[in-house]
């Protein structure tokens, strides 16, 4: 499946889950939501995956983790916030260059309409 398929089916399960949701809960409420449904529909996921950093040749364990990745592939960085900010789509972005990962899917389940809180990101530099 390519990322612009599973990006598309990943955005599906967001709509599904904020539709039964709603806004307004912990950002960690709509993490264990999308991790049942994706794992459902049958796709490999990991949760609060470890994110390294390299820094001259050794690797340091400087806790960072992505909220989810989805088939080896695609980072989702989820967020319960006001408003996504240029600190959200930057952090978004460190996860994809650290993991050498081509798309990102920035997600803001705190908005009326889940379409209003979604930001596609994309790593330049593979």
């Amino acid at each position: 499946m390519s990322e612009n398929e599973l990006s598309n089916k990943i955005i599906g399960t967001c709509i599904d889950v904020h539709s039964v949701l709603g806004p307004g809960l912990l950002e960690s409420a709509y993490k264990e939501c999308l991790f049942y449904k994706l794992g459902k529909e049958g796709l490999y996921v990991e949760k609060e995956k470890p994110m390294p950093l390299v820094y001259e040749e050794v690797k340091l364990e400087c806790g960072y983790r992505v909220d989810l990745l989805v088939e080896r592939q695609l980072v989702i960085e989820l967020k319960s916030v006001d408003a996504l900010n240029d600190v959200h789509l930057a952090q978004t972005l460190t996860y994809l260059k650290l993991g050498n990962y081509k798309l990102g899917l920035l997600i803001n389940f705190n908005v009326a309409k889940l379409k209003d809180g979604i930001r596609r990101v994309i790593n330049g530099k593979l």
